[in-house]
């Protein structure tokens, strides 16, 4: 009887691995949903130059792998380990993205292959996103505190200004990928190009001021769970000038990125582009702020 329930007994790593798998799905599943119902979504990946998709899909990978090796669908020590889960993740946003099109009657057998590879594609992107996050959002209490033991021995073995410095970038990474998540649920609509039209200089100027009144309050000032607490001796100048306005900074650039990528800049004035990229970095900065909680 022993060597009976040896035999059946999975090895642990393997039933973690697939307890990671079903987590990354109910992840892509999650944070894939609301782009996976809207209709400007839908109709992106009919009309989109294929060169641009062809650029977010590239990038989407080493985002994936670099997320990967901050939380996998199982503890990773080799880039190896990561890049497996990043494949595994976008292959988990394609299959997840293509069985809700399918399900909402987006994709039907009479429509041309390159539609619904193009539909597919581009909600492949958020969803394989969200299918990492999956640990981060539906992992248990273990895995929370090995990764924290596992960030405290980094902290003490590294030397103090290479320690900074990774957790420095490590930071702005994930204001990225905050930014870029938020931004794609926000970027196909005609609302953000119809705001941009619609505001003054003085309009722009206050959401600026905002954005980054939000990115702060968000992650020093209102105390929410998972927030970095300022020692004492640090001015809080300091603090501002090295996190929160280099996070906006992000928020911009990634803004930018999507409006591009999206077609939201063709054939507009510089002034007009500006504009499109300030309203768009509202809720990416506040996806970037999130993103430091969160993760």
């Amino acid at each position: 009887m022993a060597g009976a329930s040896i035999r059946t007994a999975e090895p642990p790593e393997l039933t973690e691995f697939a307890i990671g798998i079903a987590r990354g799905a109910a992840g892509a599943l999650l944070f894939g949903i609301p782009m996976l119902m809207t209709m400007e979504l839908w109709q992106l990946g009919f009309y989109i130059e294929r060169y641009r998709l062809f650029v977010l899909l590239l990038l989407n990978i080493p985002l994936l792998i670099l997320l990967a090796r901050m939380i996998g669908f199982e503890r990773t020590s080799t880039w190896r380990e990561a890049y497996r889960d990043a494949m595994i993740a976008y292959a988990l946003g394609v299959v997840m993205s293509a069985a809700i099109l399918v399900l909402l009657g987006d994709i039907k057998p009479d429509m041309p292959f390159s539609e619904m590879l193009g539909k597919i594609a581009i909600q492949a992107v958020p969803a394989s996103i969200g299918a990492l996050l999956g640990r981060s959002q539906f992992g248990d209490k273990a895995d929370t505190s090995d990764e924290e033991d596992k960030n405290s021995d980094v902290d003490e073995n590294d030397p103090v200004e290479g320690q900074l410095s990774t957790r420095y970038s490590r930071e702005l990474f994930l204001m990225a990928v905050g930014a870029l998540f938020l931004n794609l649920n926000v970027a196909p609509t005609e609302e953000v190009i119809l705001i941009s039209y619609r505001m003054t200089p003085w309009h722009a100027f206050v959401a600026i001021l905002l954005s980054i009144a939000i990115m702060h309050g968000f992650v020093y000032a209102v105390s929410f769970r998972g927030t970095h607490e300022i020692p004492d001796d640090t001015p809080r100048w300091h603090v501002f000038f090295r996190f929160t306005l280099p996070g906006y900074v992000v928020a911009l650039i990634v803004s930018l990125y999507v409006l591009w990528i999206f077609g939201r800049l063709d054939h507009t004035v510089p002034t007009q582009m500006l504009m499109s990229t300030i309203v768009l970095s509202f809720p990416g900065a506040i996806g970037a702020a999130a993103a430091r909680l969160i993760l």
